[in-house]
């Protein structure tokens, strides 16, 4: 196995970045988030975020709607979620108490199309007194730890990801109504994306693995066997040593290379008000270990959404340079 590519976090003198956890997660200070954030500051930022796999700023309370939007052009093409509507009408995801804030599942976002979002940023508006920490998990790391019998099995492995998931099993204590809304939501169109469950990072060419809630199945095992399979592959992805686990404050920013991890957001917030917003940004059709990229196997195609691009394009499932 290679050892993981060095990815360099350039300096300038207008902030830090200061370690939160051994193996993910860092705090950027002395940088104010914007649309007209300058160039070098941006590929600090970017470099940081691929080597950190998640960073935080504090004190952002002058982001709004329209600058969070800007900010997240700076490190690529935002994409509306492909089934649940914008607050804005644009590509702010509501992240609240009855609209995915209580997401108590460990989960890359949106893996149930081929080319799922390169990064999210998280915006909180209104955070509880008590509760709603948000956790992420570096699958670079996961992946290296991976016993060598075990990473020579997961390289060869596909799975099948699928919005269509038990809901009710992950809020039991969610009403029949809520549980139905949601589902009428979420699953408007019922996607399946086949995936490697090892991708190759297309920037820092680590190997990471595509697991989380949203995957249904392991392509050619029996039902128990895919399931057994997963559980231990995902048991090293929720290893503590691999997470970190962040406390908010109104403000915060988070960001997160969405092809480098999981995160889970903790329901132990009551009845409290929990606000975030979220802007996710394209990414691209995975490839495996193989050459293989993802196929999306239901529907057809994409559908167009409500505004921008449809995000997972190219799903011919050809191989391409790994």
């Amino acid at each position: 196995m290679t050892s993981a590519p060095v990815v360099e976090t350039p300096e300038t003198p207008t902030h830090t970045v200061q370690k939160v956890g051994g193996r993910i997660g860092a705090v950027i200070a002395g940088v104010r988030l914007g649309g007209d954030l300058d160039e070098e500051t941006v590929t600090a930022v970017r470099a940081a975020l691929l080597k950190h796999k998640v960073v935080f700023f504090r004190d952002q309370q002058h982001l709004d709607g329209e600058s969070h939007e800007a900010f997240a052009r700076l490190l690529g093409t935002p994409v509306a979620h492909p089934t649940v509507p914008s607050v804005d009408g644009r590509y702010a995801l509501g992240i609240d108490n009855d609209h995915g804030g209580r997401a108590n599942q460990w989960h890359t976002d949106v893996t149930f199309v081929p080319a799922y979002p390169a990064f999210s940023i998280l915006r909180a508006e209104v955070i509880p007194p008590y509760g709603g920490n948000t956790l992420w998990s570096n699958t670079a790391a996961a992946y290296r730890d991976l016993p060598e019998p075990l990473r020579i099995l997961a390289d060869s492995v596909r799975g099948v990801h699928t919005n269509d998931y038990d809901y009710a099993a992950t809020r039991p204590g969610a009403s029949s109504a809520a549980l139905d809304q949601h589902r009428k939501v979420f699953t408007a169109v019922k996607f399946q994306t086949e995936h490697p469950v090892v991708r190759v990072h297309p920037e820092t060419r680590e190997r990471t693995l595509i697991l989380g809630n949203f995957l249904q199945k392991l392509s050619g095992f029996r039902a128990a066997d895919s399931r057994a399979l997963i559980g231990v592959l995902q048991s090293h992805v929720e290893r503590p040593e691999n997470t970190v686990r962040w406390q908010w404050r109104a403000g915060d920013v988070a960001i997160w290379d969405n092809r480098a991890t999981q995160h889970y957001g903790v329901d132990d917030s009551d009845d409290h008000e929990r606000t975030l917003r979220r802007v996710t940004i394209d990414g691209d059709v995975p490839v495996g270990v193989d050459g293989r990229r993802s196929v999306l196997l239901a529907p057809e195609a994409v559908p167009e959404p409500g505004h921008g691009i449809a995000s997972g394009a190219s799903t011919d499932g050809t191989v391409a340079e790994a």
